[in-house]
């Protein structure tokens, strides 16, 4: 009951947060005017942004199949995207955010993979994402610093880029930290993830091929805004894309909202005003790309009710018990795994 309430009171709490940004961004706007440029969109350049997001979940299944196969367990490459495409539905109705997740692992289990691998492979394959952001956030710093001239905002998205820096340093040292320290329980969950991720990132044969689609993934996001953007008449360079859209990724993927609604907003107005974009079409910009997240979530569904698995698994019950039970194996893999077979 408690778990519940505290469930319930998150996700309030998250309901709130995304409703408060976008009334913020929307109450100095003309809401007409806004709906005349949503409404006005080229429907050829939204049907294209729509592809490069379908596009991308192959890519993005692509790379989740040879983490899992680093850790010794073969997925069918389409038995992946399905269960990929059904955690993305399941993002899209479920308040965690880690929602998807607890999904595709449960998924995993269905298909006979032990809990610590199930649990390492949805993990290290998040951690290996945030690795590609990073790194484009990086090489995307000198041209900010010669393409923008507000300094708050150069030291604002520095300030997130060194963050994602130190951040991944100390994930792939943890094991090399002091006894004492990495045995502290919120530590020691993370140890054997940074281990993993550093194998793949230094010594797994396909790494190249894995990190390189990491980056892919978030270029092609940087694209589809693109494209959105010319949709919509918006005067922004590709390059300003590339160089903006990573930290609105980066600050979207935050959970402390619903699905990202309204961080994900608030943060492409902010962002793409530094290269001249008005706040009508970058708010247009961000609401079209959430509603082609919810249409590749509408999709995912579609295959969900068409899952063998749907008969044993209560959607109703997924917040609570399910949800609880994930909740309990994620901290049984992250504590009790033990390390993966000829991995450092």
């Amino acid at each position: 009951m408690q778990a519940r309430t505290k469930q319930v009171t998150f996700f309030a709490a998250k309901l709130l947060l995304s409703i408060g940004v976008l009334l913020y961004i929307a109450r100095g706007l003309d809401l007409h005017e806004l709906r005349i440029h949503l409404l006005a969109v080229d429907p050829a350049m939204f049907a294209v942004a729509l592809a490069l997001v379908l596009i991308q979940t192959f890519v993005l299944n692509g790379r989740w199949v040879l983490i899992m196969r680093s850790l010794g367990v073969s997925i069918d490459w389409m038995a992946g995207w399905r269960i990929l495409m059904i955690s993305l539905w399941f993002n899209q109705v479920l308040p965690s955010s880690a929602g998807g997740d607890v999904v595709r692992i449960w998924l995993l289990r269905r298909r006979g993979v032990q809990w610590p691998q199930a649990v390492k492979g949805v993990m290290a394959d998040r951690f290996t994402a945030l690795l590609g952001l990073v790194a484009l956030m990086v090489v995307g710093l000198p041209f900010l610093w010669s393409r923008v001239d507000n300094l708050s905002a150069i030291l604002a998205i520095g300030g997130l880029t060194a963050a994602g820096v130190i951040g991944t340093i100390v994930l792939l040292t943890l094991d090399r930290w002091p006894a004492r320290v990495i045995a502290l329980r919120p530590i020691a969950s993370f140890v054997q993830f940074g281990t993993l991720v550093r194998f793949l990132l230094l010594k797994f044969q396909r790494r190249e091929i894995l990190f390189g689609s990491a980056i892919v993934i978030h270029l092609m996001t940087a694209a589809a805004s693109y494209v959105l953007a010319v949709g919509l008449q918006a005067q922004i360079s590709i390059l300003d894309v590339f160089i903006l859209i990573p930290p609105v990724i980066l600050l979207t993927a935050v959970p402390i909202s619903i699905s990202g609604w309204g961080v994900r907003e608030g943060a492409m107005v902010a962002c793409l005003a530094l290269a001249g974009v008005p706040s009508d079409k970058a708010l247009s910009i961000s609401l079209l790309l959430g509603a082609i997240s919810v249409i590749i979530g509408v999709i995912g569904g579609i295959i969900w009710l068409a899952s063998p698995e749907r008969g044993s698994y209560a959607t109703a019950s997924i917040g609570a018990e399910e949800a609880d039970a994930a909740g309990q194996s994620l901290d049984y893999g992250l504590q009790q795994a033990e390390e993966v077979s000829g991995h450092p």
